[in-house]
């Protein structure tokens, strides 16, 4: 918990009591469901909470906007990111369905009232269109962009706000290649300089 208010101070009581309940919560869902690894658990607020808030870092996200979180595996970056930002409505799914048991579970538990979740693939959402999606990891660029185009709202000519935001580590230059887009990248270590997000970047595809 101290590395996450290491590098950020601006929460509520509420939010405090949200992000130190995150702990016991997904030990005691770990033991019943694997989904997080057994040593990154011990590490859960900076390889998890951490990781995920560093999009809170480079975008902000104005009341009333809907986010989509793709593949959330339990609930990564999105329920952080629904603490961080409590007037933003976050959709979490996954096409494991026991993964998304545990997001509900979670979310239930801490009382996140701006957290729906589903199991389904992304490819399966035909009747919402969200502001933003955003994801960590679980495919190639090109294949994420893929799928958020298609459940992403129309941004008016004039606006190039962001349409895909997505965690990701390691060299990314054959993955953008392959992609089309051109991102913008953020490395996330210039935000956080703890050796664990060393490769770690924060890729952003404009609509």
């Amino acid at each position: 918990m101290d590395i996450v208010l290491k590098y950020f101070s601006d929460f509520t009581d509420t939010q405090l009591e949200q992000l130190k309940a995150l702990a016991g919560l997904y030990q005691e869902w770990n033991e019943k469901i694997n989904v997080i690894s057994r040593k990154d658990i011990d590490a859960l607020y900076e390889k998890h909470v951490l990781h995920s808030l560093s999009i809170a870092a480079v975008a902000d996200f104005p009341a009333g906007m809907q986010i989509l979180d793709l593949g959330t595996g339990g609930g990564f970056p999105g329920i952080p990111l629904a603490i961080f930002f409590p007037e933003v409505k976050f959709h979490l799914v996954d096409s494991i369905g026991k993964k998304i048991k545990v997001v509900q579970g979670v979310s239930e538990a801490l009382g996140l009232k701006n957290v729906t979740s589903a199991h389904t693939r992304v490819e399966d959402i035909k009747d919402r269109k969200f502001d933003i999606v955003v994801s960590r990891a679980v495919a190639p660029l090109k294949d994420l962009w893929r799928w958020s185009k298609p459940v992403l709202k129309k941004a008016p000519a004039h606006e190039q706000q962001p349409g895909l935001i997505c965690l990701k580590g390691g060299d990314l230059t054959e993955e953008i290649a392959e992609s089309g887009v051109r991102p913008r990248l953020t490395n996330i270590y210039k935000l956080f300089p703890e050796e664990f997000f060393q490769e770690k970047h924060i890729v952003v595809v404009n609509k």
